[in-house]
Order: structure tokens, then sequence, then C-alpha cells
């Protein structure tokens, strides 16, 4: 979109013509999503998470100040809006492996499978007691109790970043622990 019709339709918009705002989210609504697509990967909540930037923007409008820079400040509602609804997702609930058992075995599967399967979980169990407490709780508390960042951040009494840091670094030395169990 040209930088001039943009302009008329922020001006317009900022007016309160639904008209000019409505040519707006038509232009720009598949961008939007794709921002907000990027930081959920999950296109039901990115589709309600655009819905929302764009009822926040056409609140808004009105305090925008330079209308070319328009695109910018939507693609920064969205960011903002994507992490916040990040951040508040309910915790999937944590079931015990058994549930899941019970749901697509295949009667045609090999005994071996089984096997390694099984050899595969006492060597993820073997790793995660090799690590030191703080990033074996950690992990626990996100794998396995299925506790959300915010959860997490109020459990261990530290900032969220330091909790998404702590699951970077546990991740890794847990990969590290793993990678020393297999044969050589």
């Amino acid at each position: 979109m040209e930088d001039t019709r943009l302009i008329q339709l922020v001006t317009a918009a900022q007016a309160g013509s639904r008209d000019a705002f409505g040519e707006l989210m038509a232009e720009f609504e598949s961008s939007v999503y794709a921002v907000v697509m990027k930081r959920l990967r999950n296109s039901a909540e990115a589709a309600e998470v655009t819905q929302e930037v764009f009822l926040r923007a056409m609140r808004k409008i009105d305090q925008l100040r330079e209308p070319v820079r328009f695109v910018g400040w939507l693609h920064r509602i969205a960011v903002r809006l994507s992490i916040n609804h990040a951040v508040r997702r309910p915790p999937e609930i944590a079931q015990e492996p058994e549930v899941f058992n019970a749901f697509g075995q295949d009667d045609t599967a090999e005994p071996w499978e089984g096997l390694i399967a099984s050899e595969q979980a006492a060597q993820l169990r073997e790793g995660i007691g090799r690590l030191r407490d703080l990033d074996r709780d950690t992990l626990i508390a996100f794998y396995f109790h299925g506790q959300s960042l915010q959860e997490m951040s109020d459990h261990f009494a530290s900032p969220v970043g330091t909790i998404k840091r702590r699951l970077h670094t546990a991740r890794h030395r847990l990969r590290e622990q793993l990678a020393d169990l297999q044969p050589a």
C-alpha cells in the first residue's frame, strides 16, 4: 500500500470512519496474523489474538501521532498481545505415562519397539537423575507437572526470564547427560 493511501486511511479511521479502518484491517490482517503465529505457533490462538490486535488498534488509533508509522505500531501491538497471551496461557494438564499408553497402541507393533521405548525412558530417567537439583526441579516442574512459566516463577521465586534461562540451560545439560549415556 502506498504511503499516501495509508495516511489517508489512518487519518480517516482516526476521524471515526469504520470503512477506512475496515480497509486497513483487510490490508494488514495477514501480516498481523503472521507476526502472532510466529510467537504462538497455534492457528486458533493466532486467529483469536489477531482479532484482539485489531480491536485494540481500533480503540487506540487516535493515539497514533504519525499515520505513516501505522504498520510498525500495529505490529508492536501484535507482538505485545502475543507475548501476553503466551504468558497467560493455561498450563497443559500433566498425565501419567500410562494414560497415553492406552491410546494409539498398535497390535501389529513389533515387540522390540516396546523394549526400545522402555530403554529410552529409562535413559531419560537416568539422565534427569544425574542433573543438579535446580536443573532437575525445573525440568520436572515444566514437563512432568505441567507448570506454566508464571507458575514456575511463583514457585521458584524468580522472574519469568530467569525461569526461561534455567529451562534452556537444564535442557542443554540433559542433552549432554543423554549423549553420555549413548553407547559409542
